[in-house]
């Protein structure tokens, strides 16, 4: 599944290619791609048809187009890209690719927008905008950062998503008080990574580039860190990210692409995932893989010990 900086990519090609576009139509193909959306497809695309896109914005993994219409307030389209889904942008008359599930249309011709799903995990939805709890908790700390922090999702964010943690690269994120509460966490330092109501945008690629460059264990409790690791941790993450971020992101086959077609390199990068048995780049003992929340995990243990078994205390 497409993580953070998957995501951003698209977010960031949506954005230069249809911002400030109107749709003049849309189409959008079976029940199972607006199965979010309970009134269905065609109601979805007849709702859509003649608003305004003000904006692509995101968090995490979570992706949304801001509509809206003349006198309605602003509302979201939000695009579940699930395990397989593409946004390309596309000349209309060009041939469709298999698998396209909706495409819209724009006043004064030119390129589209398809959405294609092999595996038809992904969808789209209609939701309102509501105020974002983790911007206006930044607000309320710091006043003097208002006006930045107020321009970070600044028509709201999707109902739906109001639960999901800021993501280390928004200005919403705040890494001090996500260490204060990962401190009083009894669970696994991966297992609170993954969480996306923890923190968002961190898949299993990074959370293993993230725990390997800081040299911690996955398996580790998050209550037995320091403060300054689980920070250092934190960093990482955002570092990992931003560094796959500026080659087009992770992609190991042909369905994670940019809004081109084009596929992101940051997998040549990979210090720990998907290097089971290969040596690792800073100690030269191979990488072991093993088995994690029906996932996997991948970790030098060398340079990042398994944490030590506890005892349980007998009690008569």
């Amino acid at each position: 599944m497409p993580e953070l900086p998957e995501v951003e990519v698209v977010r960031r090609g949506i954005a230069e290619h249809v911002v400030g576009r109107t749709i003049a139509h849309a189409t959008v193909s079976g029940a199972r791609v607006a199965r979010r959306h309970e009134a269905g497809p065609q109601d979805l695309a007849a709702r859509i048809a003649g608003a305004h896109v003000i904006a692509a914005d995101r968090r995490g993994k979570y992706l949304w187009l801001v509509l809206q219409k003349p006198t309605q307030d602003p509302f979201a389209l939000v695009i579940h890209l699930g395990m397989s889904g593409q946004l390309l942008v596309a000349d209309a008359n060009s041939p469709l690719p298999k698998h396209t599930h909706a495409r819209l249309h724009f006043t004064g011709g030119g390129s589209v927008l398809r959405f294609v799903d092999q595996r038809t995990f992904g969808g789209l939805s209609l939701l309102p905008l509501v105020a974002d709890p983790h911007t206006e908790a930044r607000v309320a700390e710091s006043p003097s950062r208002a006006v930045e922090v107020a321009g970070c999702h600044a028509f709201g964010i999707p109902a739906s998503i109001r639960h999901i943690a800021a993501d280390p690269l928004e200005v919403a994120y705040d890494e001090p008080a996500l260490v204060r509460a990962l401190k009083g966490r009894h669970t696994e330092i991966k297992r609170a990574l993954l969480d996306q109501t923890v923190v968002s945008g961190i898949g299993n690629i990074y959370a293993d580039e993230a725990l390997w460059r800081a040299g911690v264990h996955g398996r580790r409790e998050c209550s037995d860190l320091t403060k300054p690791t689980l920070g250092r941790v934190l960093d990482h993450a955002r570092n990992v990210m931003g560094q796959a971020l500026l080659v087009g992101g992770t992609s190991f086959d042909a369905l994670y692409v940019n809004v081109n077609g084009a596929s992101g390199y940051f997998d040549r990068s990979l210090d720990a995932y998907g290097q089971t048995g290969k040596p690792c780049t800073r100690c030269g003992t191979a990488i072991v893989r093993d088995e994690f929340m029906n996932r996997s995990s991948h970790f030098c243990p060398r340079c990042q010990p398994r944490p030590r078994v506890r005892r349980r205390t007998m009690h008569p």
